[in-house]
């Protein structure tokens, strides 16, 4: 059950949408147990952001949650494939992301809890 949001200071294409969201159901996959099948994706593009007391041009706030928990091996590595995602797409510098992780224990899916 994993979520990933990504607020933007650029404006996405749907193109691009579609893009990060396929390379995002490989990273995801890094995650033992995890899978694009029950990943959700969501952009907050065109949004501001300051970063070091400044208004940045090209910036991100990435949200990575997910149902359990995992050692930090992996998301040490999809915060680098994310990271190298955004910056080689977006031409949005490493240095300018951050990336948060949420590990849920309390879950719900079609009516249930996991």
């Amino acid at each position: 059950m994993p979520y990933i949001n990504s607020r933007l200071t650029v404006k996405l294409s749907e193109q691009e949408e579609e893009n990060l969201k396929s390379q995002m159901g490989e990273i995801i996959e890094v995650i033992p147990g995890k899978s694009e099948q029950w990943l959700m994706v969501s952009f907050d593009d065109n949004k501001t952001i300051y970063f070091r007391g400044k208004k940045m041009e090209k910036a991100a706030f990435i949200e990575v949650k997910i149902f359990g928990s995992t050692e930090k091996q992996y998301k040490n590595k999809v915060t680098d494939l994310i990271s190298s995602l955004y910056e080689k797409e977006l031409n949005i510098p490493k240095d300018s992301i951050y990336i948060t992780f949420s590990e849920v224990d309390d879950w719900g899916f079609n009516g249930v809890m996991f």
